[in-house]
C-alpha cells in the first residue's frame, strides 16, 4: 500500500560591509568518498553586494534552504485579479468569505476600497528562479526563468535571511541581507570543490504506506552531518544522520540502529518524541510530503541513485496555467486559468492534506482537479495517482474561485461552488 504520491516518477520538471568568515558551526565538505555524486542538487549562483562585490559558488539561504528543490516563500502584497470581478461577484465572494470566517474563525482578509484584497502567499522551488533582487529590508523581486517577475513582501524567514556562499576562491562568505543587492542563479557544476554537506535520503514508513525522497527531520535537519539528539538511560547522545541506518518509533521514543548494527533506545528530545514537528520528504518533480509525528512509524536511510539527482537545468521555464473549466451547469470554458484568484503559473503550489499528511504539489504535476464537497477535492496527478485532499484554501470551499481567459478581453469568473472539474492542458 502506498501514500500518494509515493512512487517517485521521473518527472524532470518537464525539463554596508561584507562579513567574510569561516563558519565553523556550518561545516562544508569535499566530494571525496561519496558513492553517488549529489553536487548538482545544491543551489549555486552569483551573489552581488550593494558595493558591487561578487561571489560565486554553492549557496545556503539562511540556515535552511540549500538544495534546488527547497522552497522560497514570501507574500504577494496585492491581488491584481480582484479587478476582474463585477460588483455582484465581489459581494458574493465577500459574503462567502465572511460566512466561512464565522464557521472556522481562521480566515483573515483586509477590506480595501470596499473590497477584500484576498492576498496570498507565494511559494516555488529555488530551481524555478532566475534571480532574486533585494528591494528593501522586507521586499524582494523574484524573477523566474522565463523573465516573469513577482514583487513580493516578507512573510517568511527567506526574506531578510543571511546568504552564505562557498566562493570558489575565497571560501565561505557570509552576506547580511542589508548588504545584499541580488542573487543570480546558475547551473551547478557537476563537481564542486566544496559544498555544505550531503543530503539525507531514504524512505519514511507510516500506517498508510511509505514515501521515498530527500528528508528534513523535525522540519530542520537535512544534511547528513547534522545530528539526531536524544537520551539513553543517564546519557545524552548526538548521532550524525550519516551514521544511522534506521529510526523506528518505540513507546515514547525511538529505537535507532546505526550502520554498524548498534541498537540504542532514545527519548527525551524533540528529535525523538511527539514534540517532533514532522518529517518532510522532498520528492523530485512531485513536490513535498509532510508527515506528522503521530503518523510516523519508521525511517530507513539509504543513498540516492543516479536517477534521484535533479540539477538546475532540469527545472524548465514556467508555463501559464491553462486548460478547461467545466461548470456544474454543463458549460465549459477553455483558456488561461487563474486558480483561486491567485496562482497563474505551473511552478506554483497546490496545498492540501490527506490523513493528516500534508502535500505541496506543483501545478505542473497535476492533470485535473475535481471538487467533491465543501471540504475535499480529488486531485489527479499526471502519472494517474489520485489524492482526496482537504483542510486548505486550495482544495476546499475557502477557495475564491477561478478566472478563465478565453482571450485577453474575454474572460469568465467561476466561483468554487460552481466548478465541476478543472482539466489542465
Amino acid at each position: 500500500m502506498h501514500i500518494h504520491p509515493i512512487k517517485i516518477k521521473k518527472y524532470k520538471f518537464m525539463k554596508a560591509k561584507i562579513i567574510i568568515a569561516i563558519l565553523f558551526l556550518i561545516p562544508f565538505y569535499s566530494i571525496e568518498g561519496v558513492s553517488q555524486n549529489t553536487d548538482e542538487l545544491f543551489i549555486y549562483g552569483k551573489a552581488t553586494t550593494i558595493d558591487g562585490d561578487q561571489y560565486t559558488g554553492a549557496i545556503r539561504w539562511g540556515t535552511e534552504e540549500v538544495f534546488w528543490f527547497d522552497f522560497f516563500n514570501a507574500t504577494k502584497p496585492r491581488n491584481e485579479y480582484i479587478q476582474y470581478l463585477n460588483r455582484r461577484e465581489m459581494e458574493d465572494l465577500q459574503d462567502h468569505s465572511l460566512h466561512w470566517a464565522e464557521r472556522w474563525v481562521e480566515r483573515v482578509f483586509r477590506i480595501e476600497d470596499g473590497y477584500s484584497s484576498f492576498n496570498h502567499t507565494f511559494a516555488c522551488q529555488f530551481g524555478d528562479i532566475r534571480s532574486i533582487e533585494v528591494r528593501s529590508r522586507n521586499r524582494v523581486n523574484v524573477i523566474l526563468k522565463d523573465g516573469q517577475m513577482f514583487r513580493l513582501d516578507d512573510g517568511s524567514n527567506d526574506v531578510g535571511a543571511t546568504i552564505r556562499v562557498l566562493d570558489e576562491e575565497l571560501g565561505n562568505v557570509e552576506i547580511r541581507w542589508e548588504n545584499l543587492d541580488r542573487v543570480d542563479f546558475l547551473d551547478t557544476p557537476k563537481r564542486l570543490k566544496e559544498k555544505f554537506g550531503e543530503p539525507i535520503y531514504g524512505t519514511i514508513y507510516t500506517r498508510y504506506g511509505e514515501v521515498t525522497g530527500y528528508i528534513q527531520w523535525d522540519h530542520d535537519e537535512r544534511l547528513a552531518y547534522e545530528k539526531l539528539d536524544g537520551d539513553y538511560r543517564r546519557d545524552s547522545y548526538s548521532i550524525p544522520f550519516e551514521n544511522i541506518q534506521s529510526i523506528e518509533k518505540y513507546g515514547r521514543g525511538v529505537i535507532v540502529i546505526t550502520k554498524s548494527g548498534k541498537e540504542i533506545e532514545l527519548n527525551g528530545s524533540n528529535d525523538v518524541n511527539r514534540e517532533n514537528r514532522g518529517i518532510i520528504i522532498n520528492t523530485l518533480g512531485m513536490g513535498r510530503v509532510d508527515i506528522p509525528w503521530d503518523e510516523f512509524e519508521k525511517a530507513v536511510f539509504t543513498e540516492p541513485g543516479s536517477g534521484d539527482v535533479m540539477g538546475y537545468s532540469d527545472f524548465v521555464d514556467p508555463a501559464q496555467l491553462s486548460g478547461t473549466v467545466h461548470h456544474v451547469n454543463g458549460s465549459s470554458y477553455s483558456g488561461i486559468i487563474v486558480y483561486d484568484l491567485d496562482e497563474t503559473t505551473d511552478i506554483e503550489m497546490l496545498d492540501g492534506e490527506k490523513d493528516d499528511i500534508q502535500y505541496l504539489i506543483p501545478f505542473r504535476a497535476i492533470q485535473k482537479i475535481t471538487p467533491k464537497n465543501y471540504y475535499y477535492t480529488q486531485v489527479t496527478l499526471k502519472g494517474g495517482d489520485m489524492l482526496l485532499l482537504g483542510k486548505s484554501q486550495d482544495v476546499s470551499d475557502q477557495n475564491t474561485g477561478v478566472l478563465v481567459f478565453e482571450s485577453e478581453d474575454n474572460y469568465k469568473y467561476i466561483p468554487w461552488a460552481d466548478i465541476e472539474e478543472i482539466v489542465f492542458k
